[in-house]
């Protein structure tokens, strides 16, 4: 799977551009603000129907205008297939594969499989708990629909469960036959959610070590930690150990949405003992340890997304990092760098096929 060609109208600076890619790199080198990133965002948008930087979608489109566009020609198999994603301003947005519209974005998720490296991935090591537990998520269900539909039901119950906690609150009354319905839902689908991250952290974390201890040469040790309420109580347990502050609090204080992992080096946090190369390195072995994971799933190299990738990584690291992707075991690679001779020298070294766009 590859690539072919995006046009994007009235997306993020863009008015109207399209780019013919490379199957093998392509690069896009300029200043800072010139929306290098954003043409890596565009193809994001075309995996997931969503900005990897932006949540709220009506900012993806270019100021003064009223919509946007982004379409995709990407090269699957041995056939040409067509997707656009679209938002208007007081619409839905809408997302196509050749002319025909997803009812469910669901539905979409994992056909285009796509890994992105960023420095927004910071977020992972300094942001709270909800953005681990969704990368865990986003890396399973680009190959599980199943846990996706799990994600969804779960998430449903949980805001109408808070909802009726709200509801008791505000009319001083309490119905426990009526609250335990929503708990034995919430067990159903959390049980699966559980025993399916459980699984795939048994096979992501050997697989993270190994990446890590490429990049960085075997200098220092890692490790992640999954930490759930679930290890140590069933959902019933914890429900019955919790009413009382969920009464007070008016929301579920406990259940696999306050699941987290924790990031380790040498058996410390790396938020507070690791350098930004350590951060860094940390960083990239856990996005390629998803690419390889993506990989093994699904049979399919996923689109892989380098957003200034060089920046605070020494010199050693980023030929291993190169070195790394200088293989068959990837496919398409987009990078972004404020650098053309630094970018141009590095994927040189490759002697694989490139292209350069300057923006």
């Amino acid at each position: 799977m590859y690539l072919q060609k995006i046009s994007l109208v009235n997306f993020k600076n863009f008015e109207s551009q399209s780019f013919d890619f490379e199957g093998k790199i392509n690069c896009f080198v300029g200043n800072n603000g010139v929306g290098k990133t954003n043409v890596l965002d565009a193809i994001y948008y075309l995996s997931f129907a969503k900005s990897y930087f932006n949540s709220v979608a009506t900012q993806n489109i270019k100021h003064n205008e009223d919509f946007f566009m982004i379409e995709g020609l990407y090269e699957i198999g041995n056939k040409v297939e067509t997707f656009v994603c679209s938002l208007k301003k007081g619409n839905k947005k809408v997302i196509k594969r050749n002319g025909k519209i997803y009812e469910k974005f669901s539905e979409h998720i994992g056909y285009l499989p796509l890994v992105i490296i960023s420095p927004a991935d910071r977020d992972l090591i300094t942001e709270g708990s909800e953005t681990r537990r969704k990368f865990v998520d986003n890396v399973i269900s680009q190959s599980d629909p199943i846990y996706l539909q799990n994600l969804i039901k779960y998430s449903k119950v949980l805001a109408q469960r808070n909802s009726l906690l709200k509801y008791f609150a505000a009319n001083r009354t309490f119905d426990a036959l009526n609250l335990n319905v929503y708990n034995e839902q919430l067990e159903i689908y959390g049980s699966l959610i559980f025993e399916k991250r459980k699984q795939f952290l048994d096979e992501f974390i050997p697989i993270f070590k190994k990446r890590y201890e490429i990049i960085s040469s075997s200098k220092e040790t890692v490790d992640l930690v999954y930490k759930s309420q679930l290890h140590d109580d069933s959902f019933a347990e914890l429900f019955q150990q919790n009413l009382e502050k969920d009464r007070m609090l008016q929301f579920t204080s406990a259940g696999i949405h306050k699941d987290d992992l924790t990031f380790e080096i040498e058996e410390y946090p790396i938020k507070k003992f690791g350098s930004q190369g350590q951060q860094k390195s940390y960083l990239i072995a856990l996005k390629l340890a998803q690419f390889d994971f993506i990989r093994g799933q699904s049979n399919v190299k996923p689109i892989l997304l380098l957003d200034d990738i060089f920046d605070k990584l020494d010199d050693a690291r980023v030929t291993q990092l190169i070195s790394l992707v200088n293989n068959d075991e990837f496919g398409q690679l987009f990078i972004s760098d404020t650098h053309k001779d630094r970018t141009e020298a590095v994927v040189k070294k490759t002697k694989q096929s490139y292209k350069i766009f300057e923006l």
